[in-house]
């Protein structure tokens, strides 16, 4: 059943969503999640209007782009955009003029390391304009081309103030209000591991978690990377401090050569335990990565202030393959296989961090236990261990922190924790 939907979602990434032209915002965003929709009705797609000030960054224009190309001398089409949508620079400007070769030629970008792949190259906050090709192109157009040779450069594109970041979200409720939040980004033109692994993965997931009844409530979101994550998080952040205890950013999970993960920056919270556990479980070797080597989301997600219990998952991280960020990241590296392998990963992740029962003190400061009967009325000399106990176990109980994790903290039997847990619960003294 499970190589069925990574079969179903696997395919649907390679032949409907990998043609299209994404970016952090536009038609391509907007089109990719309509086709998610379609197989998962459930999502919600979602607007942030450009011009709204998020933190410290504003939600640039909505930019789309109908054509670019070069023509030679001779009216020669050399590059074309709608060959291959890497050759456009991401959120270049309007374009309609002659340039010589020597100007020209620093504004296209090719790998002198990877003659044959075309980068992937963007100027989202500052006005540009620009081509990638083929290093090997690039050299060929060089030798046969003079310095005064003419060009004429056509970029139609437009930038819409008035437009929006789109995104999308599903939720998928549990016995608790406490969440699981699962974020992947949906923002790169056509590369398969570092664009396409992570929603495949989460459209796998949800798949799989939509028929199972969960203990926390699990949140997807699909969103622009960076950006997205930052205006996710200015909309919601009162919300998500106050109800999510854990939770993964997916990117570059669909290869098959190894797995890796970037923990939150203190490695302490339960959804780095839970994904340490879940390595440990399936017998996975894998390599962890300093938070200082962060790139993703993770980056937003652990600011300070915001301190979300994230962590990143990946199959080969990004930065670390040769493929990444140009045409030679498609389907010939991500497979099926590496996919199953990085869904199994997160949804064990997932599954063990759903399981752990993590308190959170309800009240500001400490609370008068005689109105609950949990501490005498009458004090003497005679130390009330139970009281005590109850009183060590809210110190702790910060929505952080897992039973087993309080139970070595007060130095008590899990067992007794456990009692402790039922108690305060019943008192409505947690929330859980």
């Amino acid at each position: 059943m499970i190589n069925k939907t990574i079969k179903k979602f696997y395919n649907l990434a390679k032949n409907e969503l990998f043609p299209i032209h994404r970016s952090i915002t536009g038609k391509g965003v907007k089109k990719t999640l309509r086709i998610i929709k379609k197989k998962i009705p459930k999502l919600k797609i979602k607007y942030i209007r450009s011009g709204t000030k998020v933190f410290d960054w504003i939600v640039p224009p909505e930019w789309s782009i109908n054509q670019a190309y070069i023509l030679d001398k001779n009216g020669k089409k050399i590059i074309d955009y709608k060959k291959n949508n890497l050759h456009i620079v991401s959120y270049s400007a309007n374009v309609s003029n002659f340039f010589k070769k020597k100007y020209l030629f620093k504004r296209i970008f090719s790998l002198p390391k990877m003659p044959n792949a075309i980068p992937y190259i963007n100027s989202y906050y500052k006005n540009f304009w620009g081509f990638c090709i083929a290093d090997k192109e690039k050299k060929h157009f060089n030798r046969i081309y003079k310095d005064n040779d003419k060009f004429k450069v056509v970029i139609d594109s437009n930038f819409n103030k008035n437009g929006f970041l789109t995104y999308g979200e599903l939720l998928i409720p549990g016995k608790s209000k406490q969440e699981i939040l699962i974020s992947t980004y949906i923002c790169h033109p056509s590369m398969a591991n570092n664009e396409l692994s992570g929603p495949i993965v989460s459209m796998c997931l949800i798949n799989f978690f939509l028929k199972k009844k969960t203990n926390k409530t699990l949140r997807f979101i699909f969103i622009p990377e960076t950006i997205g994550s930052i205006s996710y998080i200015n909309k919601n952040l009162n919300h998500l401090k106050d109800r999510v205890v854990g939770g993964y950013n997916l990117t570059c999970i669909g290869d098959n050569r190894e797995y890796s993960c970037i923990l939150s920056k203190f490695r302490n919270t339960v959804a780095d335990i839970s994904l340490l556990e879940s390595f440990k479980k399936l017998k996975i070797n894998f390599k962890e990565y300093s938070f200082l080597d962060r790139g993703s989301d993770e980056r937003q997600y652990n600011s300070p202030g915001v301190d979300l219990p994230i962590a990143s998952i990946f199959r080969t991280k990004y930065a670390e393959y040769p493929e990444y960020h140009t045409s030679f990241d498609d389907f010939n590296l991500v497979t099926e296989k590496g996919i199953k392998g990085g869904f199994l990963v997160a949804k064990t992740a997932i599954q063990i961090l759903d399981n752990k029962i993590i308190p959170k003190y309800r009240m500001l400061c400490e609370p008068k236990l005689s109105n609950k009967k949990l501490y005498p009325t009458i004090t003497t000399n005679k130390k009330n261990l139970f009281s005590k106990r109850i009183l060590d176990f809210l110190q702790y109980s910060d929505g952080k922190s897992d039973l087993s994790t309080i139970s070595n903290l007060i130095k008590i039997k899990y067992s007794d924790t456990l009692k402790i847990f039922n108690i305060l619960k019943k008192n409505k003294l947690i929330f859980y």
